[in-house]
């Protein structure tokens, strides 16, 4: 797997780590989003989720409503527990495979929570992508269209966020994602890039 950069993306809820992924797309570079990914596996392990949780949370076209499933666990360390080990296996399984079948030059591994993938380990960089919390907190409000006490609860599940910091063996680089234009940011991703060695 290290004939090719690997790079985590991350940062805070609503900091803009989506749309830092579209400016490293169109530099050539892959990424993988795990929130998709952890999407896709939901609705492939449906029968043992449906077992443990119970066919509520499906919605009439008998898909898995997530929002449903996220207020069984969201808050709830065994319930959140219990579906994390339906999930996280396959999504690391997956997540290894894509790294391996890789072709470019560089790879990039999106996700909120990057120190818990299996990637982790295997990072030569990580991107941090930072806004302010207000910023933030619009964003949030606009994208998701939740109550200020759900938003809240949101922002605080990412108290975790720190341990992604420990990792001695990856570079860390910040990207500043609070102003409108694109200009700074397109200059940023390119200093990191430069500074990787990927060009």
């Amino acid at each position: 797997m290290k004939n090719k950069k690997i790079i985590g993306l991350t940062g805070f809820y609503c900091s803009g780590k989506n749309h830092v992924a579209q400016f490293l797309e169109k530099r050539g570079l892959a990424v993988l989003d795990l929130d998709k990914l952890g999407h896709e596996i939901i609705e492939k392990e449906k029968e043992p989720i449906l077992a443990r949780f119970g066919r509520d949370i499906l919605t009439k076209e008998g898909g898995i409503d997530r929002k449903r499933l996220g207020e069984k666990v969201f808050g709830k360390k065994e319930e959140l527990a219990a579906l994390e080990e339906l999930i996280h296996p396959p999504v690391n399984r997956q997540t290894l495979a894509w790294i391996q079948a890789r072709q470019e030059k560089a790879c990039v591994i999106n996700a909120a929570l990057l120190h818990r993938s299996a990637a982790f380990e295997l990072l030569d960089a990580v991107i941090i992508v930072e806004a302010p919390f207000l910023l933030r907190l619009l964003r949030a409000r606009r994208r998701d269209r939740l109550n200020l006490p759900s938003l809240f609860r949101r922002f605080a599940s990412q108290r975790e966020f720190g341990a992604q910091f420990f990792n001695e063996k990856t570079d860390i680089y910040r990207v500043d994602n609070s102003s409108i234009g694109g200009k700074k940011l397109d200059s940023r991703i390119d200093e990191i890039l430069s500074l990787l060695g990927i060009t």
